[in-house]
């Protein structure tokens, strides 16, 4: 039972995207439409718990909260070009390294010769799981355009990935309980959603649809409070990685973006190496 839990928030979070991505609208209007549904489950999820919000917990949230949208909308603009298949199983790359080498450099996490063995085999596998996942399809011609989109995204992945850095670091810097921070991060997310789309001003239909993702994400992160205490943050950490093959896989089979066969198998086994990467950091956390 414990361990089904655990695996929640990576159903969630892997469905959340391919629930946004099948509504459609322009990457503003989902952005704002998910913050708000967000906002909508933390308003009836604090209804009925007793999270613990002092002015540090408050204001780490709302910048924290803030900082998550900054993340969410560059890999939602990243999707726009590349498709969800492609743009996923990067942006997990990325923030996994991310996460990986700011523990290493910043926090010391890397504090003996298994931690650092079993960070630096999985940084290898993630590079190697990012490579095979955004393999060109064999034999196919050089596309110009197709080029300058990767590099757009690129671009849009690396702020995307140092918005959700900061999202992560913020709180475990502060020691902000994650749980008391939900009702502060939501009306963080929505606020600079309003920032960012201020002058698209996409208050459609579009945006009022992606409340449903929005709270299907805000699932995710409830279930993994809940499975945090049972299983612990490593097993948690590492099958929440799971959302990347949801994610990636459903944006193929369900959504139907186009994969030649030899660029499935370089898919699926970019997405096994990028999870076994993060199940190797998630044993190197109980070092």
């Amino acid at each position: 039972m414990d361990f089904f839990l655990a695996l929640l928030p990576a159903l969630f979070w892997g469905s959340m995207i391919l629930f946004t991505v099948y509504i459609g609208g322009t990457a503003y209007s989902q952005l704002l439409g998910i913050t708000v549904g967000a906002l909508l489950f933390a308003v009836v999820n604090y209804a009925f718990s007793d999270p613990v919000i002092t002015t540090k917990v408050f204001w780490v949230g709302l910048a924290s909260g803030a900082l998550w949208s900054v993340g969410q909308i560059g890999q939602l603009q990243s999707i726009k070009k590349l498709g969800a298949a492609t743009t996923m199983p990067i942006s997990t790359g990325m923030q996994l390294i991310a996460t990986t080498l700011f523990g290493a450099l910043v926090l010391s996490e890397w504090h003996n010769a298994m931690t650092t063995g079993l960070g630096l085999a999985a940084l290898l596998l993630i590079l190697a799981g990012v490579f095979l996942t955004s393999a060109r399809a064999k034999n196919a011609p050089k596309d110009a355009a197709g080029q300058e989109n990767m590099r757009g995204a690129l671009v849009m992945l690396a702020v995307s990935t140092a918005g959700y850095l900061a999202y992560a670091v913020l709180a475990a810097f502060f020691k902000v309980k994650g749980s008391d921070a939900i009702l502060p991060q939501s009306i963080g997310m929505v606020l600079m959603a309003l920032l960012l789309t201020v002058k698209e001003r996409p208050y459609n239909k579009d945006a009022f649809k992606n409340i449903l993702p929005g709270i299907v994400w805000a699932l995710g992160s409830f279930f993994m409070f809940l499975a945090q205490p049972r299983v612990g943050v490593a097993i948690s950490f590492s099958l929440a990685q799971v959302a990347v093959a949801i994610s990636t896989l459903g944006s193929i089979f369900i959504l139907k973006e186009h994969k030649t066969p030899d660029q499935m198998k370089k898919v699926i086994l970019g997405i096994v190496l990028i999870v076994l990467a993060a199940v190797l950091l998630g044993i190197a956390k109980n070092y």
